[in-house]
């Protein structure tokens, strides 16, 4: 399971363009609809721009979660290449490493059924503090958001069952947007 159901809007309107070719209704604007476009930050890296390639009906949902203007700048496969979760960052603005930037992360599982998850995003300022949402998912835990949040961490941790005092399958902690 992802993010992918909570963009129903989008589902629905992807599904009846796809109903619409079938029947040799679409236009062919009508026909790429079911293909979701990601928003990406001109500052996103080659790894972060590989996996929204791969995966970018994920990317694009995450971004419709975190709600309107917010571009993709960051992607996580956790742990790693097996990608039990995708960390997805998202940032406002044209300077995304910026203290200033408004920042949104979510922690997408990627296995199937319920997962114990958590993310928590931490401001670079102190007196902002952090956000962090926790809980059995099968879909997402997030979006959390910093007003601040560039150059700030973000905690993604997930255990291989719905108990958080269980093993943890993913442990990371990084850097929520690079600034140098």
């Amino acid at each position: 399971m992802s993010v992918l159901s909570h963009v129903s809007g989008r589902t629905a309107l992807a599904a009846a363009a796809a109903g619409l070719g079938i029947l040799g209704l679409a236009t062919p604007q009508v026909a790429a609809a079911d293909q979701p476009v990601p928003s990406i930050s001109g500052k996103a890296d080659q790894h972060t721009r590989a996996i929204a390639a791969a995966h970018p009906t994920a990317a694009a949902a995450g971004a419709t979660v975190c709600g309107a203007g917010y571009d993709l700048y960051n992607a996580q496969q956790l742990p790693d290449a097996r990608r039990f979760a995708t960390l997805f960052v998202y940032v406002k603005g044209d300077n995304p490493a910026s203290n200033d930037a408004p920042t949104c992360a979510i922690l997408d599982n990627n296995m199937s059924g319920a997962k114990w998850m958590k993310i928590k995003l931490c401001s670079n300022y102190t007196d902002e503090g952090c956000a962090s949402d926790a809980g059995v998912y099968s879909q997402y835990a997030g979006p959390v958001y910093r007003n601040h949040g560039g150059c700030g961490t973000v905690t993604s941790l997930m255990s291989g069952t719905t108990s958080s005092s269980s093993p943890l399958i993913v442990n990371n902690v990084q850097n929520s947007t690079a600034c140098d």
